[in-house]
C-alpha cells in the first residue's frame, strides 16, 4: 500500500512538472506570426490621388466653380506599377484611355463638365467590373446626379 500510495505522489509530481514546465516557456511555444505590413501598389495610390482630386473635382462642378487644370499625373496610369503586373493588359490600356479622355473632356468643355465627369466615373466601373471590384460601391460615390 505504501509502494502504491508513492507511486500515485511520484505520478501526480511528474504531471505538475511538465505542466509547469510547459506554463513556464509560453514564447517558445508560440509559432512565430508572418505578419507583413501592407503595402499599395503605385497604381493604388495613383487611383486613390485621383478618386481624392475627382471629389475634389465634383464638388466644384456641382457648385458652379471653374474646373481647373487637367491634373498631369493622371496620366500615369498607363505606366503605374500594378500590384499584379499582368492585369496591366489591353483592356485595361483601352480602359484607361477611355477615363483619360473623359477627365480630358471635363477640362476641355467644361459646359459639358457633368457629362464628361460621370463618363469618366463609368470608365473606371466597367474596368473594375472586369479587374478589381473591390471599390466599385466607393466609386460610384462619386457620380453627379
Amino acid at each position: 500500500m505504501r509502494h502504491f500510495l508513492s507511486l500515485i505522489v511520484l505520478a501526480i509530481l511528474i504531471s505538475c512538472q511538465k505542466k509547469a514546465e510547459e506554463k513556464s516557456c509560453p514564447i517558445e511555444q508560440k509559432k512565430e506570426s508572418k505578419f507583413k505590413m501592407y503595402e499599395m501598389s503605385e497604381m493604388s495610390l495613383l487611383m486613390e490621388q485621383m478618386f481624392a482630386d475627382n471629389m475634389r473635382l465634383k464638388t466644384r462642378i456641382m457648385s458652379g466653380e471653374a474646373v481647373g487644370k487637367f491634373p498631369e499625373h493622371f496620366n500615369k496610369i498607363h505606366q503605374a506599377q500594378m500590384t499584379d503586373p499582368g492585369e496591366n493588359d489591353d483592356f485595361f490600356q483601352e480602359q484607361a484611355d477611355a477615363y483619360l479622355t473623359a477627365q480630358h473632356l471635363i477640362y476641355d468643355d467644361s459646359a459639358q463638365a457633368k457629362k464628361h465627369f460621370n463618363a469618366g466615373v463609368d470608365a473606371c466601373i466597367q474596368c473594375h467590373e472586369a479587374k478589381c471590384t473591390g471599390p466599385i460601391d466607393r466609386i460610384k460615390k462619386l457620380y453627379i446626379p
